[in-house]
């Protein structure tokens, strides 16, 4: 089945983006966000990244991940008929749906996974105010 949109952001994924005036090869890492009754989690596949190459950051509601990774011994010479495993640079952002505690944001790499934990802030509830209403006297 062919998916113009996956194939698009394929081509769009492979494009050679700048940093330091010099070509750097780029990628979005995919993400899952789900709310569970006390935190919002993010999970986002990053196979073959070292941990301490990866940035998390919580900040007025926006969750950003980035980092790097690179092959150390890739051979030039290869004759790729295709080349799919990803390395170069990768970012992603993306606005949390709720509110939550952002100094209590937890990280987890295990076997490639990076999953982040986001308590939910305590909502905050709308006070009640009853009105009282006041008759003008006729004079």
């Amino acid at each position: 089945m062919w998916e113009p949109f996956s194939e698009a952001e394929e081509i769009f994924n492979r494009l050679p983006t700048l940093a330091n005036g010099q070509a750097v090869r780029a990628f979005v890492p995919p993400m899952d966000v789900y709310e569970t009754d006390k935190a919002v989690v993010i999970e986002t596949p990053l196979a073959g990244v070292n941990p301490e190459d990866v940035k998390v950051n919580v900040e007025k509601g926006v969750l950003t991940i980035s980092g790097e990774t690179s092959k150390e011994h890739e051979a030039q010479e290869k004759n790729y008929y295709r080349k799919e495993v990803r390395s170069g640079s990768f970012y992603r952002e993306v606005a949390l749906p709720t509110a939550v505690v952002e100094d209590k944001v937890v990280a987890e790499f295990e076997d490639g996974l990076l999953k982040i934990s986001c308590p939910k802030a305590n909502s905050v509830q709308a006070k009640k105010v009853s009105v009282k209403v006041i008759k003008k006297t006729k004079k």
